[in-house]
């Protein structure tokens, strides 16, 4: 073979080790499916709506009895939850029910109560939400807390309430929204509330990011981290909302609903961004991390209705996680479906 013969040979063999390098090089950006959602097994539908009412999300717990509470919102059919949700309490046997109405939990005629998440400390039990004046502006969203020793007792909010207010400044930006609390007690015994968070960084568009405030006393005062916020794609014009963190074997974990198709994003697929409805239309993302600061690429952590009950795609969100003996028990999701119910729940079988 001659040189005028070699050099085109060389050509392509070089154009091939480099394609074959490139090829190889490529990172896989599949979303995969986590543990935890493989885990969970369908259950069924569950807190009817009284008529001319539409009940939404369930944050549940055992008391020391083993009796299952289930807190959530509702709002009448002619009112909006922005202005008119109060907080119900229901309690249970079992979690397929049948649930009896207890009491009303939150409710002003100044101040929407919404989104509850449920959490027992030591002898306490601890209820963070959304709260918000109904005179004020859609996104001055705000968060509370309240404690009581038992659930058959009222709650006491804190005098530090909103413990998490639409103000002050994060990431050289002005606050103007906090909301859709989670509580969780961290390995050194702080009190930390993650929280759907929005600033007036990207205005004229506002993009929910994941925030976190901490304490070391159980009602308050929080302060937000100094790094807030922990989750954002507002960069990608992007955003993820209701998070809900837990501790367990060593780990931090936060499951949220992906509004937006961020999946697809971080997947390099950009072409259905924007082109579908928001809301937990999809399936939800959960996040793992060591420090509960730091967390790593996600995962799916819960799909749709659709995929478990072969059902009209509806809004499957609110993850709320039942716990048992210090074991997750059952994932409960809010869902918009053809039921006039508060949503479902799936058990959490063998999750490792």
């Amino acid at each position: 073979m001659d040189s005028k013969q070699i050099r085109p040979y060389l050509k392509t063999v070089i154009s091939s080790v480099v394609l074959l390098m490139l090829f190889a090089c490529k990172k896989d950006l599949t979303i995969k499916e986590s543990s935890f959602s493989q885990s969970l097994v369908p259950e069924k539908f569950i807190l009817s709506a009284e008529e001319g009412w539409w009940n939404w999300g369930m944050a549940p717990i055992y008391d020391e009895k083993g009796k299952l509470h289930v807190f959530m919102s509702t709002i009448p059919n002619s009112g909006r939850w922005i202005k008119d949700s109060k907080i119900v309490h229901f309690v249970a046997d079992a979690p397929e029910g049948p649930y009896q109405f207890v009491d009303t939990t939150f409710s002003s005629p100044s101040a929407t109560y919404h989104n509850p998440q449920v959490s027992k400390v030591g002898d306490s039990y601890v209820m963070v939400y959304l709260i918000k004046d109904r005179t004020t502006p859609r996104i001055a969203q705000q968060i509370g807390i309240a404690t009581t020793k038992s659930l058959d007792q009222s709650w006491i909010e804190s005098p530090h309430n909103p413990i998490i207010k639409a103000s002050g400044i994060m990431d050289g930006a002005p606050i103007i929204h906090a909301s859709n609390p989670t509580f969780l007690v961290d390995e050194d015994g702080q009190y930390r509330i993650y929280y759907k968070s929005v600033t007036d960084k990207y205005k004229p568009n506002q993009f929910r990011e994941i925030s976190l405030a901490i304490s070391d006393n159980l009602e308050g005062p929080y302060e937000n981290y100094k790094n807030n916020p922990l989750i954002s794609y507002a960069d990608l014009g992007l955003d993820i909302e209701d998070p809900y963190a837990f501790y367990y074997k060593g780990m931090y974990y936060l499951i949220v609903e992906d509004r937006m198709d961020v999946k697809s994003a971080l997947e390099g697929n950009s072409k259905s961004l924007g082109k579908k409805e928001l809301g937990g239309k999809r399936p939800g993302l959960i996040y793992k991390s060591k420090d509960g600061i730091h967390w790593k690429r996600p995962e799916i952590g819960y799909n749709t209705n659709t995929h478990y009950f072969n059902r009209e795609l509806a809004r499957s969100e609110r993850p709320n996680i039942l716990w048992k003996d210090g074991k997750p028990e059952y994932l409960f999701l809010a869902c918009h479906d053809e039921d006039p119910t508060a949503g479902y729940f799936l058990k959490i079988e063998d999750w490792k």
